[in-house]
């Protein structure tokens, strides 16, 4: 039982190393959702989830031996979140052009917040694949406790973090640039964390 405490801390430390730039998105999205009502606050705590896991599972089952994914395959995860901010920062461009203020930017609901925590977060493969590939079942068990703890709380600082009435207004005004840029950032993060920029 001594281990436990341990196991915990070992576990908290790796989660919230590996998902800093994970916050910042969440802050993002967070923000938008109070100021435009998209994406809906569920989207982003089940998107969080669902993104969350499908890396998780990856990491266990290379871990355990049963994929290997090296990470300079996963570059290709780049193109979805350089896309979504292409075609965000277009409609944006567009709706300015004509003068009109443009739609609130959306990464899509459930499923955009999904894929921006699984292209985010593609580079935690390399951290998490061997950490599981050293961990006992209990270790295991309990890391992948404290990882679902940790993706509440991300998501709560996140929307605590935009309660203020002056980021509130900056989404509302300045959202739809600051999506698309972020998005775009994201993708070019993991085409460098993937090596595929050189």
């Amino acid at each position: 039982m001594s281990a436990l405490p341990a196991e915990i801390a070992a576990a908290a430390v790796l989660f919230a190393a590996t998902n800093l730039d994970d916050l910042v998105i969440l802050a993002l999205l967070s923000a938008l959702s109070q100021a435009s009502g998209r994406p809906r606050r569920w989207q982003i705590w089940c998107g969080q989830y669902a993104g969350f896991a499908l890396l998780a599972g990856t990491s266990l089952a290379a871990g355990r031996g049963l994929a290997v994914i090296p990470r300079h395959w996963l570059w290709p995860l780049a193109l979805i979140p350089i896309g979504l901010g292409i075609a965000s920062l277009v409609r944006s461009v567009r709706s300015a052009r004509r003068g009109q203020q443009p739609d609130p930017p959306s990464p899509g609901g459930l499923f955009g917040v999904a894929a921006l925590t699984l292209v985010g977060g593609a580079d935690n493969l390399a951290a998490y694949t061997p950490f599981f590939a050293t961990s006992d079942a209990s270790q295991v068990v309990v890391t992948l406790a404290v990882f679902a703890a940790g993706v509440a709380v991300w998501c709560l600082a996140a929307w605590l973090l935009v309660r203020r009435e002056r980021v509130t207004a900056a989404a509302r005004r300045y959202g739809h640039w600051i999506l698309p840029a972020a998005l775009i950032l994201v993708g070019l993060y993991t085409l460098q964390r993937t090596g595929a920029l050189g």
